[in-house]
């Protein structure tokens, strides 16, 4: 009990530096500190799978995904445009989508077998790690994820997917370079010399 309200207090400070961290670098290591702890937490609650799969895929390949995506988005030399504020069209649609997902989900919930997800709770005991049966086992885990966690998990995927899409938007310029007048004279007058300086050799 004493391990689960010190990882909680590293669970909630690190999530509170995560999110208000000047930097995103910090916000990065606010956030590994959160997955560690989170993955010590599964360890205490005998999910010995969740654990490792915490530490291998949210700890090394989300984390660094973000990395990359920190150094796309700060690669640039000129500042952000701030463009237009669309936020005030888009909100009523959203609340639409929203709301009709929940919809949709407390319809699916509604509509899958009580029993079986009762029994398949029951039916996992404890033993050994590793053994099928067994509470935090694999077996039960990819049990439970493809049958009575299936639409949670692929709603997960859509929103990782929409996550990636709106990456891609950000870091992607769609405005071809146009320069100035100015700064066309500028390359004119620099090409010029040049010749003339290649001439003169």
């Amino acid at each position: 009990m004493i391990a689960f309200w010190i990882l909680g207090v590293i669970l909630i400070a690190s999530a509170m530096w995560t999110i208000t961290a000047k930097k995103p670098v910090y916000s990065v290591v606010g956030l590994l500190a959160h997955f560690v702890a989170l993955a010590a937490m599964y360890l205490t609650l005998s999910g010995e799978f969740l654990a490792v799969m915490q530490i291998i895929v949210y700890s090394g390949a989300i984390l660094v995904l973000f990395l990359f995506v920190i150094a796309l988005l700060s690669s640039g030399v000129a500042p952000f445009a701030t463009g237009i504020d669309r936020l005030p069209k888009i909100a009523a649609p959203a609340i639409v989508v929203a709301l009709a997902g929940l919809g949709f989900a407390i319809y699916a919930v509604g509509r899958s077998s009580v029993a079986a997800t009762s029994g398949a709770l029951t039916a996992a005991a404890a033993g050994p790690v590793g053994t099928a049966g067994v509470f935090g086992s694999v077996d039960d885990f990819g049990k439970a994820l493809f049958t009575t966690y299936l639409l949670p998990f692929e709603i997960t995927a859509l929103i990782l997917m929409v996550a990636v899409i709106g990456v891609v938007t950000l870091a992607g310029d769609s405005t071809p370079y146009a320069a100035t007048e100015k700064q066309a004279r500028a390359v004119r007058k620099s090409m010029r010399e040049a010749i003339v300086r290649g001439g003169e050799r």
